[in-house]
């Protein structure tokens, strides 16, 4: 998303740059949305994967929709495969490995929308279904009209509420859990840039990131910068391995216009965390320590921009 949108000005060449290098460092799941840069993103994953779409499992979604009007949700089953078919045209391919509902039509049921997805894989548009910031109640309805191979929602060491509902919903519908992100938005790398944010940056309105909240969570980040020293590793990277380290179903999404960050992201797939590494990071940084609610950013619309 950020290379469409949400983070300030970037640049294609180096989007694209970054992607690839995401390839040749092993990474294998692209994750894009229709609703990203206004079907920008697809269209630049899309120039990223040419010529290498069988190293690519592929993710996109649809419902959110971006227009002259503002952001409106829509998964009326009857524009679901109209949505489809501009993405598969915008990425350039045949099929869609996993498609997502990226947010829940309030005036759907989202048994309907779920059914018209399903079409598209009985039609072979699609290969997998899945489900974004859903409840637990959704994630039952959709797999009673189709299995649901993955459930994105955002979830880091610095947001742990999935794990009360979400987490074991999405593990008893037997789907895969895609964090998004991971690494805080940026605050779990330990290298927030300092003074205000860039123009179009959304985390400006995110109450995590103001004031007194970002002052204790970047006190509690200090905490993880120590004990990734000591590990010899990156701050950011000990976040992604604590994500890792919750279950071989659990594939986290960091997200980054660096070439740089991109390889030091993918190597934290190598970092084994032992009971005592995982102890020293609920001493070091508590779920309940952290500042700020992402409920009240979300409900003033901003994060259908995800």
């Amino acid at each position: 998303m950020g290379l469409s949108q949400a983070y300030g000005p970037a640049d294609d060449d180096a989007s694209v740059a970054a992607i690839r290098a995401a390839l040749d460092a092993g990474v294998t799941l692209l994750d894009t949305a229709m609703s990203y840069g206004s079907g920008h993103n697809e269209r630049l994953v899309g120039r990223a994967i040419d010529g290498r779409r069988d190293e690519v499992v592929l993710a996109t979604k649809f419902g959110i929709v971006r227009g002259e009007s503002g952001v409106r949700l829509d998964a009326h089953p009857a524009r679901v495969r109209e949505y489809c078919e501009a993405s598969l045209k915008r990425l350039g391919v045949d099929v869609i490995d996993l498609y997502y509902l990226h947010r829940v039509d309030p005036t759907v049921p989202i048994e309907d929308t779920v059914g018209a997805m399903a079409a598209l894989v009985a039609e072979g548009k699609v290969r997998f279904l899945g489900l974004s910031e859903v409840s637990p109640a959704q994630i039952d309805a959709a797999t009673s009209v189709h299995p649901i191979a993955a459930v994105e929602f955002e979830w880091s060491l610095s947001w742990r509420e999935p794990e009360d509902d979400v987490v074991p919903a999405a593990r008893k519908a037997g789907a895969g859990m895609v964090p998004y992100s991971p690494l805080g938005r940026g605050l779990l790398t330990g290298k927030l840039p300092t003074g205000p944010f860039e123009a179009g940056d959304f985390r400006a309105a995110d109450p995590r990131f103001g004031g007194d909240a970002l002052d204790r969570n970047l006190a509690l980040v200090a905490e993880l910068t120590r004990l990734a020293s000591a590990r010899h590793v990156s701050t950011g990277q000990l976040a992604l391995a604590w994500l890792l380290a919750r279950g071989p179903d659990v594939v986290p999404i960091p997200g980054t216009r660096s070439m740089a960050r991109v390889i030091e992201n993918a190597a934290a797939a190598g970092i084994a965390l032992s009971p005592a590494d995982l102890e020293a990071l609920e001493k070091a940084a508590p779920r309940e320590a952290w500042t700020g609610d992402r409920r009240s950013f979300a409900a003033r619309g901003t994060t259908r921009s995800l």
